[in-house]
């Protein structure tokens, strides 16, 4: 094919380097997969599938906990995960619950102390921690059709009831900031986003990233007896600054890395200093199906100097990076891959 027919789509080049490839079958230490799905949108469709099997994957791969967020779709949901995966093996998961946000427009103004009343029964039946997802901040509206900011006052009921129970929040408010903007050919992301135009967020009536992102710190700042876990890096993995400011300034908020090697592994040696940096407030998780490669090539970006290699999405411009690793002390390593997320979870195991 002549190069002068290739279209933007076909457009994936082949890497001529020569690097070393370091394997790494076991990871360091036992790990946490702190931010996971077993449904089917993120999961794989694990839920569908035999829970030996999940298990083998874990097993294969050195995960000794699971993390699933999917309760946060809805409490049937998580009743059914936590029939299905905490009640068979209730030393390797661990189930979020959810906000029933649609809940608002009939509720009105009882609606936050009716969703923190919900909250406490889905601890009661199992739930270890709360999932907020991204239409929080972005679409949410309450009984006026008004946009909910996420640092809305009248939602602080559910927060204090989240301290109050000892269980961590794990906010998801933002994705990439490319998301939010002008769909053009400046955009890092246009590839996946032409290919994914419902993922775009600079639509009319949506708000701008700077205005979510700047209410996620204020209702951080405001709760500080409540844990929360900035999702995907704080939710601005681009600004690395950015969240390592709201880290210092809030003992309350922890980060995980899910989904967001291409950003940390484009600046590498920001990325290692700031998880060093903050070595005790920040979580392994990866938002990918189980699966042995897939975690694999985390712990390859984790505890090798590796470069320029794939990552689980492949690589195509606009759309994924090649990663370079980062080579984590040990003494790091253990806490991002597990000590961190254990007491989150006041799961009693010991460290």
């Amino acid at each position: 094919m002549e190069t002068a027919s290739l279209t933007l789509a076909e457009f994936a080049p082949r890497p001529e380097l020569v690097t070393r490839t370091t394997s790494i079958d076991r990871p360091h230490t036992p790990v946490v997969d702190a931010h996971s799905h077993l449904g089917d949108e993120f999961g794989g469709g694990w839920h569908r599938r035999p829970v030996a099997e999940l298990l083998d994957t874990l097993d294969a791969s050195g995960v000794e906990l699971l993390v699933d967020l999917d309760g946060g779709w809805g409490e049937a949901v998580l009743d059914r995960r936590l029939r299905k995966f905490k009640e068979a093996a209730p030393d390797r998961f661990a189930c979020f619950g959810g906000i029933d946000w649609a809940a608002w427009s009939d509720r009105g103004d009882t609606f936050p102390e009716w969703a923190a009343a919900r909250l406490t029964a889905q601890v009661r039946r199992g739930a270890q921690g709360l999932k907020i997802w991204k239409p929080f901040g972005l679409t949410v509206s309450d009984s006026h059709g008004r946009r909910v900011p996420v640092d809305d006052p009248r939602l602080d009921p559910v927060w204090a009831t989240a301290a109050e129970l000892g269980i961590p929040v794990l906010i998801h408010v933002a994705d990439p900031v490319a998301f939010f903007r002008p769909l053009d050919a400046g955009n890092e992301r246009y590839e996946l986003l032409r290919a994914y135009p419902h993922w775009h967020l600079g639509r009319p009536g949506l708000p701008r990233f700077e205005t979510v992102i700047g209410e996620l710190a204020t209702l951080v700042a405001r709760h500080p007896a409540t844990t929360f876990i900035g999702a995907h890096v704080g939710c601005y993995a681009e600004n690395l600054a950015w969240v390592s400011d709201l880290l210092d300034r809030c003992p309350n908020f922890y980060v995980d890395l899910a989904a967001r090697l291409d950003e940390l592994a484009r600046q590498p040696y920001t990325a290692r200093r700031f998880i060093v940096r903050h070595q005790d407030r920040v979580l392994f998780g990866t938002d990918w199906p189980a699966d042995v490669a897939m975690y694999g090539t985390h712990y390859r970006f984790l505890e090798t100097d590796d470069e320029h290699f794939l990552g689980p999405a492949g690589h195509r411009p606009g759309v994924s990076w090649p990663l370079t690793g980062i080579r984590l002390p040990g003494r790091v390593l253990r806490k991002v891959y597990r000590t961190n997320a254990l007491r989150l979870l006041a799961t009693g195991r010991r460290s």
